[in-house]
């Protein structure tokens, strides 16, 4: 699927939106352009005014938008789990009128144990649960470009297969619930190290005496090529730190992470050594940075 205003391919579905960040306001977005009848909410009720501008029924609660999608599909991208948490089980949440049959899609990134408690609940009142988070950022949310993470029953994915193909390119059907979560646990870690690689190298090409913009087109292509020596390596030479995603998140992250491998009793050093380097550039004031910026936290130890 295209995911273009011209194919109308979701024509006919309700689809719900709960969560108008980075993220769910392109998926508001292109899931109306796909066809789809979309309803939205955000704490943030400005945030909605340009969907509301276009055709998009804003609800000012989590129920009332689980009212009106009538069985639908619901999908909540907020920020960390205890959102997550808000969005189903407080006073105004969806479990208060979804109904039977209605697809929850959490395509947030939420601790694994919250999302089978979760899960259990939203499945306790007769509706479906999906874990999808995602990765590719607010561009690959804007391009329909994101790799999705898929974890839960094999027709309740396939059900939502015609928005995830709206809303990503590389979709994938992981495992049972939670195992959507556990891939992007993996992913955020690799991330994280990643980032950490592409700034320590790049600053001890700096300070040894080559351009750390030749030294990164250099190493484009070889081994140690990847997306973040592409994307945050040339956000980190042209000093860009206007947050895509911002460095508290990928501290939130990493926390999942190490929280996760508690659980299963395994000592990862390196995502040990993650955690502290983020936490410290959290508590250096520079959490409001794109993860990019990490490499002004390199700068400051040194």
């Amino acid at each position: 699927m295209t995911g273009s205003s011209e194919s109308l391919s979701l024509s006919g579905i309700k689809v719900g939106v709960v969560g108008l960040g980075k993220m769910g306001w392109h998926f508001a977005k292109r899931l109306h352009d796909d066809g789809a009848e979309v309803f939205i909410h955000s704490r943030t009720r400005e945030k909605a005014s340009e969907h509301e501008a276009r055709g998009l029924v804003y609800c000012q609660t989590p129920a009332e938008l689980a009212q009106k999608i009538d069985g639908g599909f619901i999908i909540i991208c907020v920020t960390d789990t205890d959102a997550v948490e808000q969005v189903i089980c407080s006073d105004q949440g969806l479990l208060l009128a979804i109904d039977p049959g209605t697809l929850v899609i959490d395509m947030g990134t939420t601790q694994v144990m919250n999302t089978r408690i979760l899960a259990g609940k939203i499945e306790k009142a007769e509706a479906k649960y999906l874990d999808a988070p995602v990765s590719g950022g607010a561009i690959g949310a804007e391009q329909g470009a994101l790799s999705i993470m898929v974890g839960g029953a094999d027709d309740d994915f396939h059900r939502a297969l015609p928005l995830f193909n709206v809303l990503g390119q590389n979709i994938n059907h992981v495992g049972p619930l939670g195992a959507g979560q556990i891939a992007k646990t993996a992913n955020q870690m690799i991330v994280a190290m990643t980032i950490d690689a592409v700034a320590e190298a790049l600053t001890l090409a700096s300070r040894a005496g080559a351009d750390p913009a030749k030294v990164r087109n250099a190493l484009l292509g070889g081994f140690a090529d990847s997306r973040i020596l592409e994307l945050h390596g040339q956000r980190m030479i042209e000093r860009d730190f206007e947050p895509g995603a911002r460095a508290t998140v990928q501290l939130k992250d990493v926390v999942q992470a190490v929280e996760l491998s508690e659980h299963y009793d395994l000592h990862l050093s390196g995502l040990e050594t993650a955690l502290t380097l983020w936490q410290g550039m959290v508590d250096g004031g520079l959490g409001d940075l794109d993860q990019a910026g990490f490499i002004r936290a390199v700068e400051k130890l040194n």
